[in-house]
């Protein structure tokens, strides 16, 4: 068990401190494959919760390629009123434009945070927690998933078994990141709503995994699948309100039953995805 590091664009947002975030991916990717290759392991398990970390851990395993199982970390629960981090941004942004007193200000800042776990609409970290679901490299509703939650902690232990399944079949991670699940992937972000943040993060998980992933693959799909989500910070539901409908399975199967994913790509259940969904 190890950690690596992880910076926050919550803070560093706005500062010379966003300077190093997209850099923090890179480092990321770099520590685990030193750790995971020095150290000899057979499989990886890697848990991820925020913008950068998520897809660096599953570069790191694409990199080196031994079997492997993506976990998030999960979402937050709702603050007071449905507010979330962006509640206390537009406070922010209410009290600089003097909209709003001290008091309303530090009472929003009190309420929206109420726990651990990702920002709560389809920000980045759900979004990649979504895409990653759909490439095949976590299991079955781990990215709807309260990070304070009996299903989240049943997540973390089913990942158990399957890096062990993965082992024993010798199913690695270039073997589930194929092209068509990329393309799974770029399915459900653009239904979701996703963010923009996807485009270069999956097109860099390609590049380790030695996967032809460009722009034009992005244009070419979401030309042809609708947007069915209505999530923050477009819409008006927290991730937390699509868990309560069922998560991004429900949403899965039916843009499978359209015909807009690809039902044969494996995934680390060692089924193939028609048979999880």
């Amino acid at each position: 068990i190890f950690n690596t590091i992880s910076g926050s664009d919550g803070i560093a947002m706005g500062t010379l401190g966003m300077r190093y975030s997209l850099v923090s991916r890179e480092i990321i990717v770099d520590s685990i494959e030193a750790v995971a290759g020095a150290e000899g392991f057979d499989g990886i398990i890697a848990i991820g919760g925020c913008d950068k970390n998520m897809p660096a851990c599953v570069m790191a395993m694409a990199r080196l390629n031994r079997p492997s199982v993506f976990v998030y970390g999960g979402t937050i629960r709702p603050g007071v009123k449905r507010r979330d981090i962006v509640s206390v941004f537009e406070a922010v942004g209410a009290y600089a434009g003097a909209k709003i007193s001290d008091d309303e200000l530090l009472e929003v800042e009190q309420t929206a945070i109420p726990g651990p776990g990702a920002c709560g609409g389809m920000y980045t970290a759900n979004t990649m927690a979504s895409a990653i679901e759909a490439l095949g490299m976590s299991l079955g509703n781990s990215s709807a998933q309260e990070a304070v939650s009996e299903s989240k902690a049943k997540d973390c232990l089913a990942a158990g078994e399957a890096v062990v399944n993965l082992i024993r079949h010798n199913i690695t991670p270039r073997v589930i990141m194929t092209k068509k699940a990329f393309e799974n992937a770029i399915v459900v972000v653009t239904a979701l709503g996703g963010s923009t943040n996807a485009v270069m993060h999956l097109i860099a998980m390609a590049h380790e995994a030695e996967v032809d992933l460009s722009l034009e693959d992005f244009t070419r799909i979401g030309a042809k699948v609708p947007v069915l989500a209505n999530l923050k910070p477009s819409g008006r539901y927290l991730m937390s309100e699509l868990i309560e409908i069922g998560g991004i399975q429900p949403l899965m199967k039916r843009l499978l039953d359209r015909g807009l994913l690809h039902g044969d790509c494996l995934t680390v259940t060692g089924r193939s995805m028609a048979e999880n969904l």
